[in-house]
């Protein structure tokens, strides 16, 4: 780098809230910069036979006392004689009225994946891929804060998305989530066709996991001719991101090197052109 070169901004997010894996109930976190519209909270577990009910709490605050107001109560019962979920608001130490859902889609010593998605008004939740319910906010989204599970589940993982996954207006859950790399479809190096092409505005997305002993990883975008107009490159020997042309001219990006060794990441990237995505040589999985 020319000691006169310009430092190429970075203008997209990227990096989530790392995930958790395995925490002990009760578990309690603070959410990294609250909750917004579009952001999603993924929930991977089991539970166990001897259930009789958990709760995941969107909180306003993790103080214990006074007790901090909860935006959203999302309250699986199973010893009752038709099982069936609770939705409520706790507002100034005081349940508002609560919403039911009868029939109940998570089963004793089954497995679930349980996906939380912010909208502007009202929140919705899958299970398994399935839309299972969704609930208006009682209380502005802007407060919450704080995660808190408790009660009779098995956690596996939690994770953090921080842009809704779903298609400009579709309503299908998306089948792919941040912890399901063993997949050989998603092995680097790899390739994968973009069918319509980029165009500008629209957003790439690639979550990964970087090895424990990475040494670099890259993302082109390749032309119908298999050239490489564009290749972003990530290297830990000198901990750099930069921009490399189809020349091999590289440009440094200005911007917090914020990949670690057995840590996810997720990058957000505009499309500007190109038909293909190519990953690899790898540090990453």
């Amino acid at each position: 780098m020319s000691p006169g070169e310009k430092l190429d901004p970075l203008p997209d997010t990227f990096i989530l809230q790392p995930p958790v894996f395995h925490p002990v109930v009760p578990y309690v976190a603070t959410i990294f910069g609250g909750l917004r519209a579009g952001k999603m909270v993924v929930l991977q577990g089991a539970v166990p036979l001897n259930a009789r009910r958990f709760q995941v709490d969107f909180q306003c605050g993790c103080s214990l006392h006074p007790r901090p107001d909860i935006a959203i109560h999302f309250n699986p019962r199973f010893h009752t004689t038709k099982p069936h979920v609770i939705c409520n608001t706790l507002r100034g130490g005081r349940w508002q009225a609560e919403a039911r859902w009868p029939h109940l889609a998570l089963r004793k010593g089954a497995s679930f994946l349980i996906l939380f998605l912010f909208g502007n008004e009202e929140m919705k939740v899958s299970v398994n891929g399935q839309h299972f319910l969704h609930y208006r906010y009682q209380l502005p989204l802007s407060r919450v804060d704080t995660l808190g599970i408790y009660g009779g589940i098995l956690v596996t993982a939690v994770g953090f998305l921080n842009i809704s996954p779903f298609v400009e207006g579709g309503s299908e859950y998306p089948v792919g989530h941040p912890f399901l790399l063993k997949s050989p479809s998603l092995e680097v190096p790899c390739s994968r066709a973009l069918p319509q092409g980029l165009w500008p505005g629209q957003v790439i997305i690639v979550r990964g996991l970087v090895l424990p002993e990475p040494k670099d990883f890259t993302l082109s975008l390749l032309d119908d001719a298999a050239h490489v107009p564009v290749t972003l490159r990530a290297s830990f020997a000198d901990r750099t991101l930069a921009w490399v042309s189809r020349w091999g001219r590289k440009k440094l990006i200005l911007a917090p090197f914020l990949f670690y060794p057995q840590r996810f990441f997720e990058k957000n990237r505009p499309g500007q052109g190109g038909h293909f995505a190519h990953y690899g040589p790898s540090g990453s999985s």
